[in-house]
């Protein structure tokens, strides 16, 4: 196939939308597709507020016309509800163009936080964008399940995977985190409002608390909460390490479709702690015996108390675990995006050595 994926979120992001994609594009290219994509580098761009690290492109309809026509693509994949992703579903309508999209955010969630309203103020956007869409892919059963609730579909599924190199259980853990007073409770992610980090890092359990990440409230949490450990972002054999020398790692958040950062420490061989919402759901599942209940002992918990969570999930094997984290990869999740792909465009197509 030719594929054109839009995406307002590219690097030098570093989020489980950027990953996903830089991962599936590989693969494609692997397979012999034939990959162009339309991101904010190619336009010019203006910060997003409150998300300065995140470029948001100006006026970007006529470049990507052009640039999508140009590629002549079989089907277009829109990633992201953002100004490219509006401009690129135009193009798609006016050309008459088959296109899928995903939900990887939850932006009405998001935009619930920034401005006080409630979150079913913005569903609304989200119908809208996604309706002409021949399938939108999401990554978790109850996030298709929620999704359908709202009327957005045809959907299929598109899982997450690992780096299995880099993310595993013979990781050298990090000296100096695995010398704090333990037990050692970790989280990995952007720190911003909506991530649930006053939760973490206010929770009466035990133990060292250590953030790994930047955002926007990073200065705010380290002045309050001058106990806690503020690594910065850490990415690679670093981050791996991190995750190494936990033995716990928290994920507070209540509005991410999936949680990239707990396959990765389960991979490592770390327990899962989190609310029983989407992504640990489907994750960790609600007994800790993961998202189907499929496994024989538990490798995390998930609780409306965050701290009896955390006490369970320290029970946990981390040999397990590390099990566990090694089952999702990344070939298996492309083939679920080839596949939802290929039942909109054919099957003729599907074979990227036929359409390179």
């Amino acid at each position: 196939m030719r594929i054109l994926i839009a995406s307002d979120a590219w690097v030098p992001q570093v989020n489980g939308v950027v990953r996903t994609l830089q991962e599936t594009v590989t693969r494609l290219r692997g397979r012999g597709h034939v990959v162009e994509m339309l991101t904010p580098d190619q336009f010019l761009s203006m910060p997003m507020p409150f998300y300065s690290e995140i470029r948001l492109a100006l006026k970007p309809g006529a470049v990507a016309a052009r640039r999508i026509a140009a590629f002549a693509p079989d089907i277009v994949h829109i990633a992201t509800e953002g100004p490219i992703g509006w401009a690129a579903r135009r193009w798609c309508l006016k050309n008459a163009m088959p296109f899928t999209t995903a939900f990887h955010t939850r932006f009405p969630d998001y935009a619930a936080v920034r401005t006080g309203l409630s979150a079913e103020r913005f569903w609304p956007v989200m119908r809208r964008f996604h309706a002409p869409s021949r399938t939108v892919l999401a990554a978790t059963p109850s996030l298709r399940e929620e999704l359908a609730g709202r009327g957005i579909g045809p959907l299929a599924p598109w899982s997450r995977g690992i780096d299995a190199e880099l993310f595993n259980a013979q990781v050298t853990p990090d000296a100096e985190l695995a010398a704090l007073p333990g037990p050692v409770l970790i989280y990995v992610g952007r720190v911003a409002p909506e991530k649930g980090l006053n939760d973490f890092l206010g929770c009466g359990h035990p133990g060292t608390r250590v953030v790994v990440g930047d955002g926007p409230a990073l200065p705010t949490l380290k002045q309050r909460y001058q106990r806690a450990v503020f690594t910065g972002k850490l990415t690679g054999s670093a981050l791996a390490s991190a995750y190494r020398a936990a033995d716990c790692f928290v994920f507070p958040s209540r509005s991410d479709t999936f949680g990239l950062v707990m396959v990765e420490a389960l991979a490592c061989g770390v327990p899962v702690a989190g609310y029983p919402v989407q992504g640990p759901i489907d994750i960790v599942g609600p007994d800790g015996r993961g998202g189907s209940g499929e496994l024989a002992r538990p490798i995390g918990a998930v609780d409306d108390d965050l701290d009896a969570a955390i006490a369970r999930a320290l029970l946990a094997d981390r040999t397990d675990c590390a099990e566990y984290g090694a089952s999702y990869s990344w070939d298996a999740a492309t083939d679920q995006f080839i596949a939802a792909l290929g039942y909109v465009v054919g099957a003729e197509h599907v074979d990227g050595a036929q359409a390179a």
